[in-house]
């Protein structure tokens, strides 16, 4: 969705810097995503980066966009250490440098988004099965504690239930700073996540969390998966909430493939209200975050019209 305020400028002698050693003979700017500044380099030997720079710290956010970028890290490297296909971290200054915000740099993976792959019916099942697998393994990944790893809506925490609470509250909070239009009453959005919020406590392992692996951030490079991308949204948590943007707006117990893949998790009516909370949290980021933005009217209504219907459902199944 186009953003009617411009992306963060960096200046050649900020490129320089952040790029120093690397030996850039072409840096180009790219237009993808939502939030973050990208560029491509492409190095002297032939290879390619991908740098990403956060928005001016003095620009509005959702408080779990506070130093995602150091998220997005974590998840690179720990998605690496179990053989999931990710882009290397070459480079990452997280807390400030030559750029306000920090900045990564990483490695660049072939290959084109599954939303705009051609594929068959046959491969499109196979790969599926393979996406089980790979998801399976980043489940594998045990964190220190629960929560986001950047600055967020707080510090790491020791039981999912209080890590899932804050960023709950956080999002509300944001809600209510932007007036961010929903089709619910903040104080309902709120009670409806109070009355689950004893199921969260089934949960006692942080495990590794992407929470943004809609089709658009899964690479497919001659017929095989060649990598998963956009980490910043990650989270030390219940893996159960990954199948919230895996079957976006759709039901992931449908997809056969995928849970057979995955290895067949059993979803009990507990886990079920869980994945509801999930879908929920992210429908809620989705709608919330429009305003900060500043998605153009038009496009903001249809977003509306859209992902609130969702989380009327999702608050519903609650």
């Amino acid at each position: 969705m186009p953003l009617a305020q411009p992306k963060r400028t960096l200046t050649p002698a900020q490129l320089g810097a952040l790029l120093d050693g690397l030996a850039p003979v072409e840096v180009v700017p790219l237009e993808a995503g939502t939030y973050n500044t990208l560029h491509t380099a492409t190095l002297a030997g032939g290879s390619r980066v991908v740098l990403k720079v956060p928005p001016d710290p003095a620009a509005p956010c959702l408080r779990y966009e506070r130093g995602i970028l150091r998220g997005e890290a974590d998840f690179y490297v720990h998605a690496a250490s179990v053989g999931v296909p990710v882009p290397a971290v070459i480079r990452a200054a997280l807390d400030g440098g030559p750029v306000e915000g920090g900045y990564l740099v990483m490695s660049e993976i072939p290959g084109v988004s599954w939303d705009r792959a051609e594929l068959g019916e046959t491969d499109r099942r196979r790969l599926r099965r393979d996406l089980g697998r790979l998801v399976a393994a980043l489940h594998t990944v045990t964190g220190p504690a629960f929560g986001y790893p950047g600055e967020g809506p707080g510090p790491l925490t020791g039981t999912w239930r209080d890590a899932f609470t804050a960023m709950i509250a956080a999002i509300l909070t944001d809600a209510a700073d932007h007036a961010a239009p929903l089709p619910v009453p903040l104080g309902e959005i709120g009670e409806a996540f109070a009355a689950s919020a004893p199921l969260l406590d089934e949960v006692d392992r942080p495990a590794l969390v992407h929470f943004d692996l809609w089709d658009g951030n899964i690479l497919v490079d001659g017929g095989e998966i060649s990598g998963l991308i956009d980490g910043e949204r990650m989270f030390w948590g219940d893996p159960l909430a990954d199948f919230a943007s895996l079957a976006l707006f759709a039901d992931i117990e449908a997809d056969a493939d995928f849970l057979h893949g995955y290895g067949g998790p059993v979803f009990t009516a507990e886990a079920r209200r869980r994945l509801a909370m999930y879908r929920a949290y992210l429908y809620l980021l989705m709608l919330v975050e429009s305003v900060p933005r500043g998605y153009p009217p038009e496009g903001a209504q249809g977003m509306r019209d859209f992902v609130g219907p969702h989380l009327l459902k999702a608050l519903t199944e609650l």
